[in-house]
């Protein structure tokens, strides 16, 4: 891997005076290849390309930014749609830089290019050359891509613990929401209950609020005293601290309930949800009984954090490790390289830490990858944030309880319609020890998301229903394996069929 200028992608990128890599063309190379127009992708993508390397950007979405940069389409008319997002000079002066460079010819931007797999060249390992094969625009057409390097800044999705009644219309992600209100100008109801666990929810209510939604009641399963043991990490980061406090003053000020070491345990409704049942939560996430209330909503806006997107870098074999949060991340060293030679990561695929860590972490990640020295200033930027990262991570992490919650009726996998009932009784009849023994027994994460909705679910439960001292793998705290697949998303047969040997 690159360690200096003399071995790094830039010196061919110097040497070779030929124009942007043509993606398609199997003659046509980039210097880098950057997966994912997030905070991360798009500040790694305009850093290298400033150091004079020839870049290609792919990402998914038809407009760079990410799930976090999400703005209104221009049809839609929004005067300011900045007023939607925090730091949106961030975005606007590298999307500006991006433009630029694509006009000079630096950097080639794919928009709706969905990466489906990466391969190396010459899987014998002599060829420091990756391909890159995507699904493109709705046609679905093949597109390839040929890179010295790799860079995936694929960011997350959102974790969702289910609860009875969570199928209903008018339950939504809560990151969800906040992307119906950026992108699309729209509410999901006029009454609208925030619950989950993290400080996105803050963030959510407080726009929801601001667009005309009456938001009765912020429903966190966390306790805030839970950051009392990581005060050093808060006090470096007051610029965190000053924007917890703008959210918290929002509520106060719009007269939004804010119900800590709660949760919603039950939605209601027929053709839509008409009402949630909230409880109080012990310190180990089971609803306390007696404490149940009912709050009529007409929509939930419902989400317990974020979960890495990692199916690109487990597929290539890239090490992971726990992250704070209960989740899995990949294990990147300093200069944010992977354990596989020659593929970098950044954003929250190492760990979720918002997009200001997202951007200090691509530009690291592509100093790294043209062989230049990293600015002391970043290293501690990136430190200081991941350390406020990993505060939030462990303050509102799942407790193992919050499975007390589910009925044996409770759909859990929405995609097969698997209830929590079958799942435990794989564990307890069948002698599931893990998410993926479940999975093959009850088809739980076989639908369309591949377990995106239900994957954190189906192997907590996995672990709560296994017997003291069964026999198996051991349930670190009701986390989830990695996921291992050899294809990040539906790919048409045809494109399989199409492929050269050397990449089957």
């Amino acid at each position: 891997m690159p360690t200096s200028p003399s071995d790094s992608p830039a010196t061919a990128a110097q040497a070779d005076p030929a124009g942007p890599a043509a993606p398609g063309d199997p003659a046509g190379l980039a210097d880098l290849a950057v997966v994912g127009a997030g905070p991360a992708g798009l500040a790694a993508a305009v850093t290298a390309a400033g150091f004079g390397l020839r870049v290609t950007l792919l990402d998914a979405g038809e407009r760079t930014g990410g799930q976090f940069y999400r703005h209104p389409a221009p049809g839609l008319g929004a005067a300011r749609p900045e007023a939607l997002h925090h730091g949106w000079a961030a975005f606007a002066t590298r999307d500006a830089a991006l433009r630029a460079h694509g006009a000079a010819g630096r950097i080639t931007h794919l928009p709706g290019h969905h990466v489906w797999t990466v391969v190396p060249q010459d899987p014998a390992g002599t060829s420091a050359t990756w391909v890159l094969h995507a699904v493109a625009g709705p046609d679905e057409l093949p597109a390839t891509v040929r890179a010295r390097a790799v860079l995936l800044a694929t960011g997350a999705y959102e974790r969702q613990l289910p609860f009875p009644g969570w199928t209903l219309p008018g339950v939504v992600g809560a990151g969800g929401a906040q992307a119906m209100l950026k992108s699309g100008l729209v509410l999901p109801g006029r009454r609208v209950v925030v619950a989950g666990s993290g400080p996105l929810l803050l963030a959510v209510a407080g726009s929801l609020a601001a667009a005309g939604a009456r938001v009765p009641a912020v429903v966190e399963a966390a306790a805030y005293t839970a950051y009392a043991p990581h005060l050093p990490a808060l006090l470096r980061n007051p610029g965190k601290l000053a924007e917890g406090a703008v959210y918290g003053s929002a509520l106060l000020h719009r007269h939004i309930r804010l119900l800590t070491r709660h949760a919603v345990t039950e939605a209601h409704g027929t053709d839509r949800v008409e009402a949630v049942t909230v409880a109080r939560l012990d310190r180990d996430w089971r609803p306390l009984p007696g404490t149940a209330r009912r709050i009529p909503c007409d929509a939930v806006a419902v989400g317990h954090g974020l979960v890495p997107q990692l199916e690109l870098a487990t597929a290539l074999g890239c090490a992971t490790r726990g992250a704070a949060d209960g989740t899995v991340a990949l294990e990147l060293d300093a200069l944010q390289r992977t354990s596989v030679p020659g593929i970098w990561s950044a954003g929250e695929t190492g760990g979720v830490g918002g997009a200001q860590l997202a951007l200090f972490e691509g530009e690291i990640a592509a100093h790294a990858v043209a062989g230049r020295p990293v600015p002391a200033a970043l290293v501690r930027r990136r430190a200081r944030l991941r350390a406020f990262a990993d505060a939030m991570g462990r303050a509102h992490r799942p407790g193992a309880g919050w499975t007390g919650w589910l009925r044996d009726d409770t759909d859990v996998c929405r995609c097969e319609e698997v209830p929590a009932g079958r799942i435990r009784e794989a564990v307890a009849d069948l002698g599931a020890r893990d998410a993926r023994t479940a999975k093959l027994l009850t088809r739980a994460g076989m639908g369309w998301c591949q377990g995106r909705m239900c994957g954190p679910a189906v192997a907590a439960l996995a672990c709560a229903a296994a017997p003291p001292g069964a026999p198996g793998p051991p349930c670190a705290g009701g986390g989830p394996e990695p996921d291992r697949r050899p294809l990040s998303c539906p790919v048409p047969l045809r494109h399989l069929a199409e492929l050269p040997p050397a990449d089957r």
